[in-house]
């Protein structure tokens, strides 16, 4: 899956930009110009208006030096070269999935928000200062109002489970409740089965040992610990070790959600099938989590990430597009937030509310870490 990231290079297009210097061919290039300009005025008014406009309204809308034969000629070529679709003979051009990554990559200008809307937000986050469900909250409600799209933030969640705490309860036989209690104070329960029955005085014995010998070890340093344990400990151990390993691998905290409504009333999805299927991917959430983590695999806090009609992974969004960035404190406990909406969404300022959500909410986390870790108990 090859996500978008913003602000990169189009290969598609230098490769022609070079093959043409290459000839010295400069009317080309200059031609190429001018195809790129029609191209961002296109599909800035199928944005705006959700309905493909034909080359005098281009024309006359942007003030354009050229006349509109030139604009429909320049239309035809970036059909050709597959920016630009007409689903029929009789239809207007619309965006193309190519058309819009390059839109993005290039020609996409950000949008800021107002200095006081980013004065009000910012002092809203810091009434609600260590409260990190209410930051997530509000930063789904944030996200939704200004992308007028579908909100998603999950919880900052610790990047490497520390262990902290065992109990251990005889349930039946054997059968043995097993309580973990992770460095921020992450619960784990499970039921486990050990090789022979073994009384709760016993069990108390073993939960008090290893908790004693395995604080604040992640998975990586309890392994060598172990050539300490006796027989019942290491049958203990290896459930513990499994469950440390799952919370590693888990991508996200839990999932908020706000804005559903916002996707419905688009034009794309107004009563239609379509519509049905984004949201049946939001309500499936280790799906959900899954499509974070494979969508920020490798990018850094802060780097904005855009996913456009699913990638030909996800054919639930193959109509939407996703922008995605990580925030936190990179090491200790990280988040992500972002929207999904139609592909026809307004880029430049979704792009910027998610970037500047992400650096207050790095802020407010990288602030809370240094007071109290166990702040992020997801």
């Amino acid at each position: 899956m090859s996500n978008t990231p913003v602000q990169t290079q189009d290969e598609k297009l230098r490769t022609e930009i070079l093959a043409r210097f290459a000839a010295d061919d400069r009317t080309a290039f200059a031609n190429l110009r001018v195809g790129v300009k029609v191209l961002k005025n296109k599909l800035s008014e199928y944005i705006r208006l959700a309905a493909p406009v034909g080359s005098s309204h281009l024309v006359e809308r942007y003030h354009l030096d050229m006349s509109s034969a030139t604009v429909r000629n320049e239309l035809a070529a970036l059909t050709e070269r597959g920016y630009l679709r007409q689903p029929h003979t009789s239809a207007g051009r619309i965006p193309t999935e190519e058309g819009y990554r390059y839109f993005v990559s290039r020609l996409v200008q950000e949008k800021d928000l107002p200095d006081p809307t980013r004065r009000m937000i910012s002092h809203q986050f810091y009434q609600s200062r260590n409260d990190v469900d209410e930051w997530m909250r509000l930063a789904a409600s944030v996200l939704a109002t200004q992308s007028r799209a579908v909100s998603l933030v999950t919880a900052p969640h610790p990047e490497k489970a520390r262990f902290k705490h065992l109990e251990l309860i005889a349930t039946r036989g054997r059968q043995v409740l097993m309580v973990l209690v992770l460095a921020g104070g992450e619960l784990h329960q499970r039921m486990i089965s050990l090789a022979e029955s073994v009384p709760q005085e016993l069990l108390s014995e073993a939960a008090a040992r290893l908790t004693h010998l395995l604080a604040e070890k992640d998975a990586d340093a309890i392994r060598p610990a172990m050539n300490q344990l006796n027989e019942l400990e290491l049958d203990i151990a290896a459930y513990l070790l499994e469950e440390m390993e799952q919370a590693d691998h888990l991508s996200a905290g839990e999932v908020y959600l706000d804005g559903i409504s916002n996707v419905l009333a688009e034009p794309e999805f107004s009563g239609s099938e379509e519509a049905r299927r984004p949201l049946r991917l939001l309500e499936e959430r280790e799906k959900m989590k899954d499509l974070i983590a494979r969508t920020l695999q490798g990018s850094s806090v802060g780097m904005v990430q855009v996913l456009i009609g699913g990638e030909g992974t996800w054919d639930d969004l193959r109509q939407c597009s996703l922008v995605l960035a990580r925030y936190g404190a990179p090491g200790l406990a990280t988040g992500s937030l972002g929207v999904i909406g139609p592909m026809r969404m307004s880029y430049g300022r979704t792009i910027s509310t998610v970037r500047f959500l992400s650096s207050l909410l790095s802020d407010l986390v990288s602030d809370s870490l240094g007071e109290d870790h166990t702040e992020f108990a997801r």
